[in-house]
């Protein structure tokens, strides 16, 4: 999915995505950028990712 949709509406200050995504160029970094918000890049941390937190919370959500 491309967020830049997302992004223009909503207008972060701040754009955080992994380093992993330097690479590739992060998605909605130009308009952020445009109007002064800033885009950084996190390091990452081995064994951690945003998508096994998204997993692990569906799995709790459906216990519900």
């Amino acid at each position: 999915r491309d967020p830049l949709n997302l992004i223009k509406k909503v207008k972060p200050d701040i754009l955080v995505k992994g380093q992993d995504w330097a690479q590739k160029g992060v998605v909605g970094a130009e308009f952020v950028e445009s109007y002064g918000g800033k885009v950084v890049l996190a390091p990452l941390i081995e064994g951690k990712s945003s998508t096994s937190v998204i997993e692990k919370m569906k799995s709790l959500w459906k216990k519900l």
